[in-house]
């Protein structure tokens, strides 16, 4: 796909992502923002269904972690490069702080229910601008003008950084309830252990 989007670019920029396999990178992240949603999706209880969703991000990461290494790309690519690494971030987002709830004595059981919920939709409409985004990717749309391209990225881009920081939004008022939680219960030690400086991320 990005390989498709480099034709908006320099050949310059084209050999770098060569070595990179572009291609694959960027399936793989697309693959497992939609693993994780089916999966979270269907499963009827949140502890099996979130090791699942564990064990798929954990095989993809080192796909997202390869294209967060490529930086030299024209602006529109890079843009491109960009809300796709934003639905990594979306992923990586969840599992990470998701992970730290379910351990989290602060949360019942139906809250986490309910909260992986949230983070299922969200991870759902991020990966939802992607099939905007093939228009400009794929070789067959031949009728958009390179200004219709870019209006489509930067489209998808806003979009994109717009689901990112919701699902920051959305973790960190979760974490801000665990922290009024522990405070009431004096229990304020625990949570900061488990999720660092209230100071410095949630407030």
């Amino acid at each position: 796909m990005l390989c498709l989007a480099l034709s908006l670019g320099t050949s310059g920029a084209r050999a770098q992502w060569v070595v990179s396999d572009p291609g694959n990178l960027a399936q793989s992240i697309i693959n497992m923002a939609n693993n994780i949603t089916h999966t979270s999706a269907t499963a009827t209880n949140t502890m099996n269904s979130f090791a699942e969703t564990v064990k798929i991000y954990e095989q993809a990461k080192a796909y997202y972690d390869a294209l967060k290494a490529v930086n030299d790309l024209v602006r529109d690519a890079r843009k491109v490069r960009e809300i796709l690494l934003m639905v990594g971030d979306v992923s990586e987002i969840y599992v990470t702080n998701f992970q730290k709830m379910l351990g989290d004595e602060s949360f019942t059981p139906e809250e986490l229910d309910a909260i992986a919920f949230g983070y299922t939709k969200l991870l759902e409409e991020s990966t939802g601008v992607l099939e905007d985004l093939q228009q400009v990717i794929n070789v067959t749309t031949l009728s958009l003008t390179d200004k219709d391209r870019m209006d489509v990225v930067d489209g998808c881009y806003r979009s994109m950084r717009r689901y990112r920081n919701l699902v920051l939004y959305y973790t960190n008022k979760h974490i801000a309830v665990a922290y009024v939680r522990a405070r009431k219960k004096n229990d304020l030690d625990r949570v900061m252990k488990l999720y660092g400086d209230a100071n410095e991320k949630y407030w």
